[in-house]
């Protein structure tokens, strides 16, 4: 394609593959469309090792990196201590995740020995995120996202200094009006459909609602690009997406069941054979609403005697404490662990029934954006 958004990162389709796997990125990048590095997680010095191995596996094809920054959180505006956030988890929350796993015939001694607090949410305040980003402009990247709320001031001055596109996630039209207003050059639009955070409104709805509420910043040769999100796994979708007005199309399931991916086998198995109707919205792992496939783990977390989840980051330091023990027992084929296992997936999990490298997956796209646009120009002919 050559729309003004391939010319100004130098793609050639506008397929953006959201994905914690280097691999992907790598591959996605590598067949023509834009890889973007969930850097969720890591800290300067790990996200700094998988940026070089992608310098060096992308064949010079750009790449973008995605930070989580989010507008609210519990004491975001200044880093506890470990001590600090173990002694903010109450009682009732871990006795209740102590039930649930027994429960499932999983041993619950030593789950609280090394809750995962040191660092936690470094990433998400100014100090940490800082960091995070300096190290990425130290690499050839294109593009900086925040998957939570409008970006920071630091995130802009840093990103403008260094030629680099900023992009952020909304889930609804005031959102993608706020990212407008601050000068975001990438707004995803992401509809309920999607995996992970995500909102209420469909993607189908979602696009063109935003589309028309962002007139004024629109234009022929400026203004932000709309990428449109959310249960979007094929090309045809895709070609959906932009016959609505978008520019092109963020997605991040799909990815979850090619080869490269480092899924769980038993959480990958349990997407492939998924429906659309077994994925929910639920709080029960980050503390904020997350798409993810449904298991034991979200039916519990529905239950009328279940304690109401924490805010983010208390709730995900739990949740990582529980998965600890349920994805490596899922491994060793335990039943109950297999019970709960479950991951974040867009309803798109449906259409996602066999595995293929992330090349193929790209290619695949392709042909079935052009299969539906040719359907289109002969709808129109006619």
């Amino acid at each position: 394609m050559n729309s003004r958004l391939c010319q100004e990162l130098g793609i050639e389709f506008p397929l953006f593959a959201f994905s914690h796997c280097r691999d992907v990125i790598a591959a996605v990048s590598s067949a023509g469309g834009f890889g973007v590095l969930g850097a969720a997680g890591h800290s300067p010095a790990t996200l700094d090792i998988e940026l070089s191995w992608l310098d060096e596996h992308v064949n010079g094809k750009p790449y973008g990196v995605d930070l989580l920054v989010p507008t609210s959180m519990d004491s975001k505006d200044h880093a506890l201590s470990a001590h600090e956030l173990e002694e903010r988890i109450p009682e009732e929350h871990k006795r209740y995740i102590e039930n649930l796993l027994a429960q499932n015939d999983i041993d619950t001694s030593g789950l609280w020995d090394a809750m995962p607090t040191e660092g936690v949410g470094d990433s998400m305040r100014e100090v940490g995120a800082s960091k995070i980003l300096d190290v990425a402009f130290s690499h050839p990247v294109k593009m900086v996202v925040n998957a939570l709320g409008v970006p920071p001031s630091f995130m802009f001055d840093k990103a403008r200094a260094a030629g680099v596109k900023v992009g952020a996630l909304a889930g609804a039209r005031e959102h993608a009006i706020k990212h407008a207003e601050a000068g975001v050059d990438v707004i995803i639009v992401a509809g309920t459909e999607a995996g992970g955070h995500c909102g209420e409104v469909s993607t189908m709805v979602l696009v063109p609602e935003v589309l028309n509420a962002l007139e004024p910043w629109l234009g022929e040769d400026d203004g932000p690009h709309i990428l449109a999100a959310g249960g979007i796994v094929t090309g045809r979708q895709m070609a959906a997406a932009m016959a609505m007005g978008a520019a092109g199309v963020w997605t991040g399931s799909v990815w979850l069941t090619t080869a490269e991916a480092e899924t769980s086998p038993v959480v990958k198995d349990k997407m492939l054979a998924a429906n659309s109707r077994q994925t929910v919205r639920s709080r029960s792992r980050t503390g904020k609403y997350t798409r993810q496939l449904k298991s034991a783990w979200t039916d519990a977390w529905t239950a009328e005697d279940c304690p109401d989840p924490l805010a983010m980051p208390l709730q995900g330091i739990l949740a990582g404490a529980a998965f600890r023990k349920i994805d490596k027992l899922a491994q060793s084929d335990h039943p109950g662990a297999k019970r709960l296992a479950n991951y974040y997936v867009g309803q798109g999990v449906g259409l996602m029934n066999e595995t293929v490298s992330a090349r193929s997956v790209v290619y695949e796209f392709m042909e079935d954006f052009a299969s539906a646009a040719e359907r289109l120009a002969t709808a129109v002919e006619e």
